[in-house]
């Protein structure tokens, strides 16, 4: 059995020897297999992956803080690897973001491809629509989102306040929230009256309200907001001046631009609702 043990050596060397040889060629093959091992998880970590998927999706760490809430200065601190175990539920985040498993984004299995760029997915797929009303239960991955009304103080008094409908609501997943950095209880619903947006907004449009953006320096020139105008419901563009606020409408022809200092703000009761993050409406 012994001479059996290698038929290049047979009869060559004392079996002692022999395996002596054997056992330090083995030792150097797993040597350099642990070395390989090392150099792909040390490729393959947080912060290597998630610089793929921001790549791969084409945004920037600043938007990603925006639409996950994860602090920037922990993506920073990820991407430039002075965080090498991020906590769970940062990690959580972003992957449910990217749609990949958080052993995906922490390295330990292989990213594979994305949704966008499989074979077959080419074109969208139809599914069927899910039907639900005010009586049908809201389900464990949705949220109900109240809508926002005008409601006047007294009959003909002509003054009004913004209040929460008792009623009216809209469904959102949770996943398509978190992904545009909704928190769920600061989202609202505002719909829209009037030609003031048109082409892009028309009269009875919906849009979705994040109630957690509504400070002055929340402002991203010309994104949509919802406005608080004395009562009245609005949503405009909003841009930033050094003294104030610009309400701009997309039907520039018919209402022009409003400018309006901090001290008129004030007296006109203008208060900034929230941003929006989406829209819908019939076509018609």
């Amino acid at each position: 059995m012994v001479q059996g043990f290698c038929a290049r050596c047979r009869g060559q060397q004392p079996w002692r020897d022999h395996l002596s040889m054997h056992l330090r060629a083995y030792q150097q093959l797993l040597f350099a297999l642990s070395g390989c091992i090392m150099r792909i998880m040390q490729k393959r970590n947080v912060a290597s992956v998630l610089r793929a998927l921001l790549d791969r999706h084409g945004i920037s760490p600043t938007e990603l803080h925006r639409r996950t809430g994860v602090p920037q200065s922990t993506l920073s601190r990820i991407l430039s690897e002075k965080i090498v175990d991020p906590s769970d539920k940062h990690v959580s985040k972003i992957a449910e973001y990217f749609g990949v498993s958080t052993d995906q984004l922490r390295g330990r299995v292989e990213l594979g491809e994305s949704r966008e760029t499989a074979p077959g997915r080419s074109h969208a797929e139809l599914r069927d629509i899910s039907l639900w009303d005010d009586d049908t239960p809201v389900e464990d991955d949705e949220v109900s989102i109240p809508f926002l009304r005008e409601v006047e103080l007294a009959a003909g008094s002509g003054r009004f306040v913004i209040e929460e409908s008792e009623k009216a609501s809209l469904r959102f997943g949770k996943r398509s929230l978190r992904h545009n950095g909704v928190q769920f209880d600061q989202a609202k619903c505002v719909t829209v009256r009037g030609n003031s947006m048109l082409p892009v907004l028309r009269d009875g449009a919906t849009v979705g309200v994040n109630a957690g953006k509504s400070g002055i320096g929340d402002i991203v020139d010309g994104d949509l907001y919802a406005i608080n105008h004395n009562g009245q419901l609005r949503v405009k563009q909003l841009y930033r001046l050094p003294t104030g606020i610009r309400l701009r409408s997309f039907n520039r022809d018919e209402h022009p631009d409003e400018d309006y200092s901090f001290q008129q703000m004030q007296e006109e009761q203008i208060s900034i609702l929230g941003h929006v993050f989406w829209w819908g409406m019939y076509a018609r």
